[in-house]
């Protein structure tokens, strides 16, 4: 199963491959920002509001990568069933 996901990993074509780095590099920047928010408050833990705010900023950046990373093995296969 691994070894599948590995090779289809492997052998994704250019262009999508580079539409999904992009994604995870956005999805990076979005995981940065929540890792200075949860900085901040655990520094200086003014309001809860700040808290929350980092956690939901975290869960969307993992959210992201998941979506590119299997939305552009999603499209690469539809892409090879298709020609």
């Amino acid at each position: 199963m691994i070894n599948k996901i590995i090779n289809s990993v492997k052998s994704i074509e250019k262009d999508t491959l580079k539409i999904m780095l992009s994604g995870l590099k956005f999805s990076f920047s979005i995981y940065l920002l929540s890792a200075i928010v949860l900085l901040i408050y655990i520094i200086n833990p003014i309001s809860y509001i700040i808290y929350n705010s980092g956690l939901i900023l975290f869960k969307t950046s993992l959210i992201f990568a998941v979506s590119f990373f299997i939305g552009a093995l999603t499209i690469d296969n539809i892409k090879k069933q298709i020609i």
